[in-house]
């Protein structure tokens, strides 16, 4: 492809970067280079969230010239020649090049370069090894990334199998730069490499897959490419309760009514409909806990799926909005019901009982529960209609 570069956009004009370029390069010696998804993104017409640079210097010389220009920076990986300098537009993370020395396909050991190319070579993607130069924003591109953005092609630079051994997590990386830049026909190579090497995903910490999964869901439209997963023998490695088939009816729901792409409801539209399942596999993955009880609420859902609209907004009650909302969009239910409603605070509180000649314990709890559930049975009427609840209910024997 023709000499590239990349278009001059806001990033590329901010006077923080700038100083930054002239702190470490000051003589205008080609000492850094933006690389990856900055470079990436711009060149697609993509907004850009992180900035990131490449450059010969080691670290030792990446912080001294920091210091020296008067920007604060952290050593966030050394070991892997990475500083975080500290930036009015945000953090941006400089590393020095690399070569792997070895790797176990967790974690490798690196030694420093000051071969562009080299550092080029042992990332994982040739759409992700393409670096610009900050001055003049010409691109370098050493493995055809330009032709693969310009084909929505997704390729591994090299040999697929062994990119993939250095690293088994770029297996669910493939998949959700796939999801995302890539067109089919997938690269014939690639999958045949994912396919081949899944088993490998198991030596992953659960944390990473965790995370690298929940980013694919999060992406507008990943049905088609964890179907694939499922076809190629992947998603049952990472996760084997999932049903991919999930996917494609509830984000048809979700664009129908408006509803923005939520990783965590996607999660849970692939496990059954069982409370004590979903908790377990939310462990297993090491989610949060509050991720983890939200995957329970949804899967409390019956199994049919369905919620009846009269249902809706006790459930919204029971369970809380956001469970109630992936419900619904789970079970292909309207959210109307919802749209525009707040949740309203039950008004009766135990001492209002009391007051009415209850004595304090376990009665109280009894006849605040009924007055609960015949509120919200009746729509959640205004407080006049629950002090009329509460003297029916008093009046019972």
């Amino acid at each position: 492809m023709a000499e590239a570069h990349l278009p001059a956009t806001g990033w590329t004009r901010r006077e923080d970067l700038a100083a930054l370029v002239t702190a470490l390069d000051p003589a205008g010696e080609g000492l850094v280079r933006y690389v990856g998804g900055a470079v990436r993104d711009t060149l697609l017409g993509l907004a850009v969230k992180d900035i990131d640079m490449a450059t010969p210097l080691e670290p030792h010389a990446v912080i001294e010239r920091l210091t020296a220009a008067g920007i604060r920076s952290v050593p966030t990986g050394l070991a892997h020649g990475t500083v975080t300098a500290l930036t009015a537009g945000g953090p941006v993370e400089i590393t020095t090049l690399r070569r792997d020395v070895s790797t176990d396909g967790r974690h490798a050991t690196v030694a420093f370069s000051q071969d562009w190319q080299e550092d080029a070579a042992r990332r994982d993607f040739t759409i992700n090894a393409l670096y610009a130069d900050p001055r003049d924003l010409t691109v370098h591109d050493y493995f055809g990334g330009l032709d693969d953005l310009a084909a929505r092609r997704l390729r591994f630079i090299g040999d697929a199998e062994q990119r993939i051994r250095e690293d088994y997590l770029r297996i669910l990386r493939y998949f959700r730069f796939q999801a995302r830049f890539g067109s089919l026909p997938a690269d014939a190579a690639a999958e045949a490499a994912c396919s081949a090497l899944a088993p490998g995903l198991k030596g992953l910490s659960r944390e990473r897959i965790a995370s690298e999964l929940l980013l694919l869901l999060a992406l507008p439209d990943p049905a088609a490419t964890v179907l694939r997963m499922a076809d190629l023998g992947v998603l049952a490695v990472i996760l084997p309760e999932a049903d991919a088939a999930a996917l494609p009816p509830l984000i048809a729901a979700e664009t129908a009514q408006g509803a923005a792409p939520e990783a965590l409801r996607r999660f849970a539209a692939m496990l059954p409909a069982n409370p004590a399942l979903a908790e377990q596999v939310g462990a297993r993955l090491r989610l949060s806990i509050a991720q983890r009880k939200h995957l329970a609420l949804v899967a409390a859902r019956p199994a049919a799926g369905t919620v009846p609209e009269e249902a809706a907004r006790p459930l919204a009650y029971k369970v809380g909005r956001e469970a109630a909302l992936d419900r619904l969009l789970i079970g292909g239910e309207s959210l109307a019901p919802l749209q525009g409603w707040e949740i309203p605070r039950f008004p009766l509180k135990g001492g209002m009982i009391v007051a009415r000649g209850v004595s304090a314990g376990p009665d109280v709890a009894r006849i605040l529960r009924a007055v609960e559930a015949r509120w919200v049975a009746e729509s959640f009427p205004a407080e006049a209609r629950v002090d009329e609840i509460l003297t029916e209910e008093l009046a019972q024997p």
